[in-house]
């Protein structure tokens, strides 16, 4: 008798028919799904364009100063500040308070600042920075 040898090939033929049907399958319901449609706002509905914010200014000494668009900044107490910021809000509350600390006033002072602002009742607050890439100063 013959000694039977094992075949060790692969019939790929049946996996290319399956691939092919799906191929087909695929083709046919492709283009029947639906596409979702997202609803985009218009610009013309926007209520109202955003108010010009105000600014305070703590310098290097740490005095505060209101500055007005129209003027330079005037050194006043900071419950004068606080006051007249409110009373500049009474038209438009939403209206943001910036705060410009000067690079070399101390984060204490800025602190303050804001904790006034917030204890006063005022909600948007930020604070206003420079943009631009300057060496960093060393402080001993």
């Amino acid at each position: 008798m013959r000694e039977r040898r094992l075949m060790n090939q692969i019939n790929v033929v049946p996996y290319i028919d399956v691939m092919l049907v799906l191929l087909v399958i695929f083709m046919v319901t492709a283009p029947m799904i639906q596409t979702g449609s997202v609803e985009l706002p218009s610009v013309g509905k926007a209520s109202q364009t955003p108010a010009e914010p105000l600014n305070v200014v703590v310098k290097a000494d740490g005095s505060v100063a209101l500055r007005d668009a129209a003027q330079d900044p005037v050194p006043m107490p900071l419950e004068t500040v606080v006051a007249q910021l409110l009373q500049m809000q009474q038209d438009n509350p939403a209206r943001a308070v910036l705060i410009a600390g000067d690079r070399d006033a101390r984060y204490d002072a800025v602190l303050k600042v804001m904790d006034a602002l917030q204890r006063a009742g005022i909600d948007k607050i930020g604070l206003l920075v420079q943009r631009g890439e300057r060496e960093p100063t060393t402080r001993r």
